[in-house]
Formats: structure tokens, C-alpha cells, sequence
């Protein structure tokens, strides 16, 4: 397999155990609930294909359904958030040019352009999670509230994640 595959494999099990061990365990108020593994979904190749792409944020999702004993939200969040990053990628990340992003970073596109992509795909993944977990109880603005809360907090962990461990951009 290629060094590519290799990386995504890592990033996949880091955050995925990550979130699992140590962000599960946080629930700020019930308005913050970080989920710093969807992270792995936002940062897939850009010309990844739509079937493959839906899949493994499927399974992403359902993985972290079954381990965190929750009813399929992750799943059903997850496999929103692949369809509307086919969608928004290419518009946010590359401008519409026709290229491929083989890791989407803080690094490897404007940073501007990729907070903005970070802040957007947070903010629909959890409004479709808090939708399905928390509208009967909370209501539309309570939704509203704990999606915004979660995504600030969430894009913030990302781009510590992205400080931290991505590469700077491979000189050509």
C-alpha cells in the first residue's frame, strides 16, 4: 500500500481511540460535546470517489455508534457530512480548479479557506446529529445552540490537531 493509505490508516485509528478514551468522556453543560474524529472524513483526498467516500464515513459513524452505545446519530451525521463535503470540497478547498487535495490540512491549502471548510462541515454535522438526538427534548434553538457551541470548540481542536501533527506543504 502506498505512504497515503498508511497515513489516513493512522490518522483513522489516533482519532478514532482518541475520541473514544478521552472525548467521549467530555459533556460541557450539554451544550459542547467535541468529536474530534470527523476530522478523518473532512481530511480523505478530495478526489476520493463518492461510493468508497460514503462508505468509510459510514462505517466511521457506525463504528463509533457501537463503541460509544448510541442508536446510529454518528452514522447517519457522518454519511451527511461525506455528502455534502463531495459538494463543498471542491468549492471551498480548491476554488473549483481541477485538482486533487490528497490530504485536505491547515498546511496544504490556504488556512483561511480551511478553517472556513472546518467551521461549515462541523456546523452541518452537528446540526444533523443534534437534530436526531436532542430535538424533542431541546427544541429547534437548543439545537441551534449546542450546534454552534460543539462546532466552535470542535474546529478549534482541529486546528490544534492540524498545528501539531500535519507536515508543512511538500516543496515542488
Amino acid at each position: 500500500m502506498n505512504n497515503l493509505v498508511w497515513r489516513n490508516i493512522w490518522r483513522f485509528l489516533l482519532l478514532v481511540l482518541f475520541q473514544l478514551l478521552v472525548l467521549n468522556n467530555i459533556y460541557l453543560g450539554g451544550y459542547v460535546m467535541p468529536m474530534l474524529y470527523v476530522l478523518f472524513i473532512l481530511m480523505l483526498p478530495t478526489g476520493m470517489k463518492r461510493i468508497p467516500l460514503l462508505l468509510i464515513a459510514f462505517g466511521t459513524g457506525l463504528l463509533i455508534d457501537i463503541m460509544s452505545n448510541v442508536l446510529g446519530f454518528h452514522a447517519l451525521a457522518c454519511t451527511v457530512l461525506a455528502m455534502m463535503r463531495i459538494w463543498f470540497a471542491d468549492r471551498i478547498l480548491t476554488r473549483g480548479e481541477p485538482t486533487v487535495v490528497n490530504t485536505p490540512s491547515i498546511r496544504s491549502v490556504t488556512p483561511q479557506y480551511f478553517v472556513f471548510y472546518l467551521l461549515l462541515m462541523y456546523f452541518v454535522f452537528y446540526l444533523i446529529f443534534y437534530t436526531s438526538e436532542l430535538f424533542g427534548a431541546r427544541g429547534f434553538g437548543g439545537v441551534l445552540l449546542a450546534s454552534i457551541c460543539s462546532t466552535l470548540v470542535s474546529t478549534l481542536l482541529a486546528v490544534i490537531y492540524q498545528v501539531i501533527f500535519q507536515k508543512k506543504k511538500e516543496e515542488s
